[in-house]
């Protein structure tokens, strides 16, 4: 049994990350842990 998340949704969650982390880098202030850990339920609650 595969327990992946589909493609998509990974994607989704890849692109959370990156958004995240150039935010805080744009910042020059921050810390993503909430963000980078917690890209999937974002994507699970709003991605559709």
């Amino acid at each position: 049994m595969d327990t992946s998340p589909p493609r998509d949704t990974a994607l989704m969650a890849h692109a959370i990350r990156a958004l995240a982390m150039d935010a805080v880098q744009a910042a020059n202030s921050g810390h993503p842990g909430a963000p980078m850990g917690m890209a999937e339920m974002a994507v699970a609650l709003w991605g559709r």
